[in-house]
């Protein structure tokens, strides 16, 4: 049996306890068990077991705003929920941050903290950023064992008001195209098949309006049909055997195009799903050219099974009957196969969500003056449950570059991050109007499909192999060992990993047979140098490399088309000038980092021995500083080279090897060179006296310096080893705004012209409790917009967005 890919949504996940409970109510009440409901059986079991081991994240950015100039900082707030009930997710503990451009290069880079599910970061947008409409994307390190698809992303324009925009070399005419997208998966002859359609100008990637005919390959006419929103719409017709069909659009009376459907099959399932009452749903399964065959239905949400029933084809149709109760909110996936475990059609319906977030912001005025304060009453209700809310607010100045954005939490969490393709405006299906059209949303289940998995993955027996580990406790930073002298992988080599610093941190790792390294680092914030090495006085020579943890697939989505107006000009002089204000007057404050709360302490703990050296004469020899004052550390020769034989005190007894000897964390392999380093430039001196387990090694003893500058201190590290930068988790930026409480402060003639009031990344809000936010306004008048939004730590949320005018004083 065929089944176009391309229409045929594949999707779903089953949940851990419901899935063998239901299939097996339904096979005792068919009335017999069957080898052929065993298979079903099966399917359910296989599917189970990927889930197991599929578990799904899902990443939502809050940006503060749609539009920037260069020179002015990007916020955002991340949010991390597991991908089947939406409850914050405290897996990961690290997300990856982007800012691509059109060609889905990264011009930005971060690695953000998370905690509990949440995180917040920055960017300062440079100023040799072309104008252009850019991409925001994020995920995390899991997710990069999955399709790119479903990274978080989100369009931006960053414009640059020190270059003239550049003028494209000539004109580009916009690029009209429609698809076609049978109920079901394929168009059957001899049936009723609902056909769906979407049709986008490719420039913008918004949906078009047009009308259009459906004809056959005589020309003769069909149907009529035409978009009812966002370019999509549908319309039902009975293909023939043997026939071809063509759609002719029409854009203007002498405009446009055409495009044939796709091919009618001769034998195939037909599925219709109709609203059966308002209570349920009656989904029809019609099948030419088979009789008495078993089919089954396999209704998913997400991880959530809702449905798994049998039937027998009578007269080639089959009908189930679905209790809209027994569906989760959201999105479901009903399935059908065969009697040969094959899917043979699938269809996508929508649950409006039944629990929300409501969010109540109430300006405590509706309009403002200049430099005044603004007290907004913040109210969260869930379901009358009480519960906390993580919450994120911006406040920003609407203008004729930028206004409210067309995607919010609700719309990615329950839409975009379940569905494949682009979504025009997909807070339209949760506002006050959209959340009743049901048309509308019928036809962005028809024409939008869902792959995280494919089938075939499903139903294979050999458990999935994933590439990429989850950063349960920190950022893993990964590599490659390689024979310099052949470049193959070398594997079973011991590696370390050190970071010049005050804070001694260290780690080893065995490469694996491909000669992959990785070393799960701690409190890795800022950007450090770190040094990759081997025991050089014990291994031949090896090449060491970092990788990049940044993933390197893409999605297919691709940004709009960059046109700027020439009727903006004034609206981004405005922006220019705002932006070199904020830098003129508030430029200290752009660098206030919150402290990361790294901890001090070494990764050996307290050591057993610990000299701050300026406590004790100086020597200009280290070796007079080790056999004076460092008693737990015997100094020998053997075979002119200097030794390091550490007491092992809970043994009463001597280590006859070297120790684990560190030098601002780095390890030094040759006593000789840390013998001949000058004392004078170490501030510090710990000595760990007994064995010391660190991950697969075991050390005779650690002997730690530190220097004063904590970078090593002029000490040159083996030839052989890998130093390079290394730009670890990314420090928290503060928000600065200025506050006009005073007289004073209100009649300074420092000039405050500020786009963005106001941002809070990390409201927390218990519900049914009121709260209360203040900021200032500025020196700009205009529209702002105040943005809230958030998630509970059941899993509930919400968004809420209200407007409030600022204006200049009555003299």
């Amino acid at each position: 049996m065929h089944i176009n890919r391309n229409t045929f949504m594949q999707a779903g996940f089953l949940s851990k306890a419901g899935l063998m409970a239901m299939v097996c109510f339904v096979l005792l009440a068919s009335g017999t068990v069957t080898a052929q409901n065993t298979s079903f059986k099966t399917i359910g079991e296989q599917f189970d077991q990927h889930r197991k081991t599929a578990l799904q994240e899902k990443l939502y950015l809050h940006i503060d705003r749609p539009v920037y100039a260069c020179g002015e900082t990007m916020w955002f707030k991340l949010y991390n929920a597991d991908g089947t009930l939406h409850k914050p997710l405290d897996m990961s503990k690290v997300a990856y941050v982007e800012v691509l451009d059109d060609a889905q290069q990264a011009v930005l880079q971060a690695k953000v903290a998370l905690k509990e599910g949440t995180g917040n970061g920055s960017f300062i947008l440079p100023v040799t950023l072309k104008s252009g409409n850019y991409k925001v994307r994020a995920y995390t390190n899991w997710m990069k064992n999955f399709s790119p698809e479903f990274y978080f992303e989100q369009p931006v324009t960053i414009v640059n008001t020190f270059q003239q925009p550049e003028a494209p070399e000539k004109p580009v005419a916009a690029g009209y195209t429609i698809q076609f997208f049978p109920e079901g998966g394929n168009m059957v002859a001899g049936v009723a098949n609902k056909v769906a359609f979407k049709a986008i100008n490719q420039k913008t990637g918004k949906g078009i309006d047009f009308t259009g005919e459906l004809h056959d390959q005589y020309g003769t006419k069909i149907a009529d049909f035409k978009p009812y929103k966002f370019g999509m719409g549908h319309f039902t017709f009975t293909p023939t055997k043997g026939a071809t069909y063509t759609a002719i659009v029409k854009l203007t009376a002498d405009r446009g195009f055409t495009k044939p459907l796709p091919a009618v099959l001769e034998k195939g399932y037909a599925l219709q799903l109709t609203e059966s009452d308002a209570d349920h749903l009656k989904i029809t399964l019609n099948q030419i050219g088979q009789q008495g065959e078993k089919v089954y239905l396999l209704g998913h949400t997400r991880q959530m099974v809702a449905v798994a029933e049998v039937a027998t084809l009578n007269q080639g149709q089959a009908t189930f009957i679905v209790d809209k109760k027994a569906l989760a909110d959201g999105i479901t996936h009903f399935t059908v196969f065969n009697t040969q475990q094959l899917p043979v059609a699938e269809r996508l319906y929508f649950k409006q969500p039944t629990h929300n977030l409501e969010l109540h912001v109430t300006p405590d005025k509706p309009q403002y003056n200049t430099r005044e304060k603004v007290t907004l009453d913040l109210l969260a209700n869930a379901d009358n449950a009480t519960s906390t809310a993580n919450l994120s607010m911006a406040v920003y100045r609407l203008d004729s570059l930028q206004g409210t954005t067309e995607s919010n939490i609700e719309s990615y969490f329950w839409l975009t991050s379940d569905l494949k393709g682009t979504i025009e405006n997909p807070a339209y299906y949760f506002s006050a109007l959209g959340k009743t059209d049901f048309a509308a949303i019928d036809n962005l289940m028809l024409t939008h499909g869902w792959n995280r998995f494919k089938w075939e993955e499903v139903l294979n027996k050999e458990p999935a192999a994933y590439s990429f580990l989850p950063e349960y406790n920190g950022h893993l930073v990964t590599g490659r060992v390689t024979r310099k002298s052949t470049g193959a992988p070398a594997p079973g080599i011991i590696t370390y990993l050190g970071s010049p610093g005050k804070h001694i941190r260290f780690y080893n790792a065995r490469s694996d047979a491909n000669g992959a390294i990785q070393f799960e680092v701690k409190d890795f914030f800022g950007e450090k140098d770190i040094v990759v090495q081997s025991n050089f006085t014990k291994d031949s020579t090896y090449h060491f490399e970092i990788n990049s943890p940044f993933s390197d697939k893409y999605s297919s989505n691709k940004v709009a088309a960059f046109d700027l107006s020439e009727t903006l000009q004034s609206e981004l002089t405005l922006r220019h000038v705002q932006m070199q204000v904020k830098q003129a007057y508030f430029g200290n404050y752009t660098n206030l980092f919150k402290s990361a709360g790294v901890d001090s302490i070494a990764f050996y703990g307290k050591p057993s021995e610990s000299y701050l050296l300026d406590d004790y004469k100086r020597f200009k020899v280290m070796e007079e500083v080790m056999r004076e004052y460092v008693p737990g550390v015997q100094v020998r020769r053997r075979g002119g080279n200097f030794r390091f034989m550490v007491f092992d005190r809970p043994h009463k007894s001597i280590f006859q090897d070297n120790p684990m000897v560190l030098l601002d964390g780095v390890p030094v392999f040759n006593i000789d060179k840390i013998m001949a380093f000058d004392p004078l430039k170490v501030k510090k001196l710990d000595v760990v006296a007994s064995l010391y387990f660190n991950g697969p090694l075991v050390y005779n003893g650690v002997v730690s310096y530190t220097t004063y500058t904590g970078d090593l201190a002029g000490f040159e590290l083996d030839p052989r080893a890998l130093m390079q930068a290394y730009e670890g988790l990314q420090l928290q930026r503060e928000f600065y705004a200025p506050a006009y409480e005073t007289t004073e402060q209100k009649h300074s003639r420092l000039a405050d012209l500020r786009n963005l009031l106001h941002w809070a990344p990390d409201l927390k809000a218990v519900t049914g409790k009121g709260k209360q936010v203040n900021f200032y306004t500025s020196d700009q008048t205009g529209t702002y917009l105040i943005v809230v939004q958030g998630l509970t730590e059941n899993g509930v949320m919400g968004s809420k967005a209200v407007t409030f005018s600022v204006k200049q004083p009555v003299m």
